[in-house]
């Protein structure tokens, strides 16, 4: 910024709330503006940092109970210093606390192997609670054959794979090394605006996957790709049971219907 625009008003006044917010973000290293109270300056230091460390907290409520308030507010601490959001939306934050995880944080003393995939798994719930898809706008017959013709996908169910089985940390169960397989999960939210979760097997978890891809393949494609894929001496029973899954899925609204025909 050139000399004329800081001797400017507009020019003070935005170094003032630079120098304001630098501190209220990080006052181990930014010092007070001289001209305010100290007094003022730490009700605005609590305010805003508690504000975010409490959301955050509710928002990560297995994170929070497993780091305990002091080293929680350590964690909320070095987010608000070292992360620079890219929205001013509140309910946005969790996923900019989830981008600084990802992104910058690293790895740290005192934080658990799995932190990152906690906090996404965590994350999920509430970006289904917020995402502003209307289920009732998704093309689909709910009464079509899901084998015969080509199964749809809610747009809100989520397959998701973790190292860690995060579904099931708490204080008690803290692993420190992932197990040998993966935990694979389905997050959903059905037309009653639940979130659900379901963990699924290896077989649930391909179909799942498979359905995401919307490759146009009717149910019974996918049902005989995966027979194929398992190596399977009765195709047939892997086709039935497959129908037993999707109409179970489509009673859930994981699946809405089938595609339309023309």
């Amino acid at each position: 910024m050139s000399k004329d625009k800081l001797d400017s008003a507009p020019g003070r006044l935005a170094a003032a709330q630079r120098r304001f917010a630098a501190h209220i973000r990080d006052p181990q290293r930014h010092p007070a503006p001289a001209d305010v109270d100290d007094r003022r300056m730490g009700i605005y230091r609590e305010l805003f940092f508690n504000n975010i460390r409490k959301f955050l907290a509710n928002n990560f409520p297995v994170l929070h109970r497993l780091y305990g308030d002091e080293a929680w507010a350590e964690l909320v601490r070095a987010f608000y210093a070292e992360h620079r959001a890219h929205t001013p939306l509140f309910p946005e934050i969790p996923r900019e606390f989830l981008q600084y995880l990802e992104q910058r944080r690293g790895d740290r003393p005192g934080d658990p192997p799995f932190l990152l995939e906690l906090a996404h798994y965590e994350w999920v719930e509430l970006a289904l609670s917020l995402d502003a898809t209307d289920l009732a706008e998704v093309p689909a017959d709910q009464e079509g054959d899901l084998l015969e013709r080509v199964p749809v996908l809610s747009p809100l169910a989520w397959p998701l794979s973790y190292r860690y089985p995060v579904h099931r940390i708490q204080p008690e169960f803290q692993p420190t090394t992932p197990p040998d397989e993966p935990t694979h999960l389905l997050v959903y939210r059905n037309r009653a605006d639940e979130v659900r979760f379901m963990h699924l097997n290896a077989v649930a978890a391909l179909l799942a996957q498979m359905l995401k891809e919307d490759r146009g393949e009717t149910g019974q494609d996918l049902m005989t790709r995966i027979a194929a894929t398992l190596e399977h001496p009765d195709p047939q029973s892997v086709i039935e049971h497959g129908r037993e899954l999707l109409e179970d899925w489509r009673a859930r609204d994981i699946i809405l219907g089938t595609r339309p025909t023309d």
